[in-house]
Order: C-alpha cells, then sequence, then structure tokens
C-alpha cells in the first residue's frame, strides 16, 4: 500500500498537473488561505494587540494577492487553476473575517449577509453564462468593491484607537458602507451585463 503510494505520488511530481498546480503564484495563493484559521482568533474576543495582528496579517494577505497577480502575468504562468484559487481565496478570506467579527460586535450581521448573497449571485451567474458561451469579466466596480472591503475589514480589525488618535472602528464602518454600495451596485451591474450579452446572442 505504501509503495503504491509512493508511485502515485511519484508519477504526481513529474506530471505537468503538478507542475500547474504548485507553482509560484498558485504557492503564494494557497499560503495566503493559511491565514484563515488565524481569523478564529477573533472569536476570543482580542484585545489591542491580538487585534493588531490579526490585522497586519490580513493586510499581508491581501497584499500577496497582487504579488500572486504580478507574477503570473510577468512570467507567464496564469493556470486554470490560479485563475479559480485567486478569487476563491479572496473571498473566503474577507468573508471569514466578517463572520468572525459578528459574535465579538464589530460588525453588522446583515451587511455580512448581503455582501456574501451577492457574491454567491454573481458566481451563479457566471457560471450560467459560461454554460451559455458568455464570458462576463470582473468589471471596475467589482474591483472597487473589493478593494474597500478589504481597507474596511482592515480597519475593523484594528478595532482600537491608532497611534493617530483615529478610531479605527469608526473609520472601518464608514469605509464598510461604502462597500456595502458599490457590492449593491455592481451586483446589479452584473445582472445588466449579462441581461444585454443574452440579448446580442
Amino acid at each position: 500500500m505504501i509503495n503504491f503510494l509512493k508511485d502515485s505520488f511519484d508519477k504526481l511530481t513529474t506530471s505537468e498537473e503538478r507542475s500547474e498546480v504548485f507553482n509560484l503564484p498558485n504557492c503564494i495563493t494557497l499560503l495566503r488561505l493559511g491565514v484563515i484559521p488565524v481569523l478564529f482568533l477573533l472569536l476570543l474576543s482580542p484585545g489591542r494587540i491580538l487585534s493588531m495582528i490579526i490585522a497586519v496579517l490580513f493586510i499581508i494577505a491581501s497584499v500577496t494577492d497582487l504579488i500572486d497577480g504580478y507574477v503570473a502575468r510577468k512570467y507567464n504562468i496564469t493556470t486554470t487553476m490560479g485563475k479559480f484559487l485567486d478569487p476563491v481565496a479572496d473571498k473566503l478570506i474577507v468573508s471569514t473575517a466578517m463572520i468572525m467579527m459578528i459574535p465579538i460586535g464589530r460588525i453588522p450581521a446583515w451587511i455580512v449577509v448581503i455582501i456574501i448573497m451577492r457574491d454567491l449571485m454573481v458566481d451563479g451567474l457566471r457560471s450560467i453564462a459560461s454554460a451559455d458561451g458568455l464570458v462576463i469579466d470582473a468589471s471596475g466596480l467589482g474591483k472597487q468593491k473589493t478593494l474597500c472591503q478589504i481597507v474596511a475589514v482592515s480597519a475593523l480589525l484594528i478595532h482600537y484607537d491608532t497611534v493617530f488618535g483615529i478610531n479605527a472602528h469608526v473609520v472601518g464602518m464608514a469605509i464598510l458602507y461604502v462597500a456595502l454600495v458599490l457590492t449593491v451596485w455592481s451586483g446589479v451591474n452584473y445582472f445588466i451585463t449579462f441581461y444585454e450579452e443574452k440579448i446580442k446572442k
């Protein structure tokens, strides 16, 4: 049995599939997913120091999203696996952070529900469009809402007053409402785009 597993692994290590899955951009994305378990520490109602540590890890994970995309484009190693993993990693990290902040009162549950529902609906819509031979690319609005969500979540993770006397929670909530508007707006825009493309076809 052990020899069978070893032989299977050896075959995998020499295959093109392994090269595609474990290239540098995909490995960076997988490392980014490693931040998710750390976010569960939020359930411990962390104080100022732990909140800052979690926020820094979240920010680093968000920045690596830019790095793996840059590396993939620069060295022409964009893969199907990478195209799938990258947006999934982003949504998992942001969604997990928001969900973990609900029990400790840092974010309203209804906002999290709307944001997650929008993402699920858009993903479903894009799957339907793909099945119909239509490609709906990520819109500028979608990228703006993602950026606002990341900034808002980062501030809400910090939560406490910063060294400049600015209350991170207040700033985070203000940006989160902007992100909410962009989230709904971009979601509606995706459905409008799908309808227009469907008519053209």
